[in-house]
């Protein structure tokens, strides 16, 4: 066995003579403890959260979506479409066409952003499975119906069981337009509304679902797309039939996975998290602030048995990695202790949702949500004991000042 090592665990764990030391020795344990339980239960949670933003978002977004880099529409007969469904890992593809339109209802109107889509925009989203009032259903008949955000329908609103008073959207008409009268710049379409989404605030404040073919009717583009969505098989590496699709199409197209999509949501969310992890860092510093003083006090108790130690040979060196030793054990069994805590803690939020949400309002969700990551615990963990380490560190160097004396003795 490690001579060192095994001094520093008779040390830890022997009664010491100063009841000072005992107590700071516990107190350095608890602080630790409770510092690491903080930061695994804090970043379960941020990791519930975007987990629940990300499946809030997938079910709206595709797996990938396919734009121009320069321009707002082109033309899908120009399009290698057949080519692209025959790449490995591509499942679907659909035609999207979106325009900004004014949507009205009764004596209400707001601007809302209309998507146009085909058939498979059921398999490449799960927009079908975020309807809260009425159906996923685009056609009844001859007749185009509209399936309105959460949002739109509440400043509208909008009563999707009202035949009496069907929506009215405008879109302005192509080139340049001679007359007087205001209504004869756009083209205008009444529709009833057949559902309503609810995904999140942003898009449900924002967009409307149409059959792609009123758009094109709308907009007199009969070929005309704004954007391409792909799902893509799970089984495939999405990154791989990314660059594939890249390759095919050259740099006239920009191709963006989910996370590429919302870009700037996601790294908000990482740069949230990690400053939560940085900041609960340093609560944790400040508690191995006691394991500093919990060694200071040992070395000094322990004179004696330094000079007994170096008397029989021991080099200074080995002197101190007793006491390093021992601030380690002190760390190593905070931060162990904790991460059990905190991943008890977290297991309880999880199956009984014990804390909920105390805010007013309708929630998708009641609890906080927790999500662990073994990454993240042991992320934790080697942090938590590099901080230990160097708070040994000093009093460890403290021996320099005894080793003069010691020589004499």
């Amino acid at each position: 066995m490690n001579f060192p090592f095994y001094i520093a665990r008779r040390y830890l764990f022997a009664k010491k003579s100063q009841t000072a030391v005992n107590v700071l020795t516990l107190v350095a344990v608890i602080g630790v403890s409770f510092g690491t339980m903080a930061l695994v239960v804090v970043l379960s949670v941020f990791n519930g959260f975007e987990n629940l933003i990300l499946s809030l978002f997938n079910s709206f977004n595709p797996d990938m979506e396919i734009r121009l880099a320069e321009g707002k529409s082109f033309d899908m007969d120009e399009f290698p479409a057949g080519e692209l469904e025959n790449i490995p890992g591509v499942l679907h593809l659909g035609e999207v066409y979106e325009e900004t339109a004014l949507l009205m209802y009764r004596e209400r109107q707001h601007i809302v952003t209309l998507r146009g889509v085909d058939e498979n925009y059921t398999y490449i989203t799960g927009l079908d499975t975020m309807i809260v009032e009425g159906e996923y259903n685009l056609r009844s008949g001859d007749h185009s119906n509209l399936i309105l955000g959460q949002g739109v329908a509440y400043v509208l609103g909008a009563n999707i069981n009202d035949l009496l008073n069907p929506l009215t959207i405008y879109i302005p008409k192509r080139g340049r337009i001679s007359g007087i009268h205001p209504a004869q710049a756009f083209n205008a379409s009444s529709n009833y509304a057949a559902g309503i989404f609810g995904v999140q605030a942003e898009f449900d404040m924002e967009f409307v679902i149409a059959p792609i073919s009123l758009l094109r009717f709308l907009t007199e583009h009969d070929q005309q797309v704004t954007s391409v969505m792909l799902s893509v098989d799970p089984g495939f590496n999405i990154r791989q039939v990314q660059q594939d699709v890249s390759a095919l199409l050259g740099d006239d197209f920009l191709v963006r996975n989910r996370l590429q999509q919302e870009e700037f949501l996601y790294k908000i969310m990482r740069s949230e998290k990690w400053a939560i992890f940085f900041i609960l860092t340093f609560i944790v510093i400040i508690a191995a602030f006691n394991i500093t003083g919990s060694l200071t006090m040992l070395v000094l108790e322990k004179t004696r048995d330094i000079n007994i130690l170096r008397s029989m040979g021991a080099s200074l060196s080995m002197v101190k990695k007793i006491f390093l030793y021992e601030g380690f054990l002190i760390s190593t069994g905070g931060a162990l202790a904790g991460i059990i805590l905190g991943a008890i803690v977290s297991w309880v939020q999880i199956e009984f949702g014990l804390v909920r949400i105390q805010a007013e309002g309708t929630f998708i969700i009641d609890a906080y949500p927790i999500q662990t990551h073994p990454l993240d615990f042991v992320l934790v963990f080697f942090t938590v004991t590099f901080i230990g380490f160097l708070a040994s560190w000093l009093p460890a160097q403290k021996i320099n000042s005894f080793s003069a004396k010691l020589k004499h003795m």
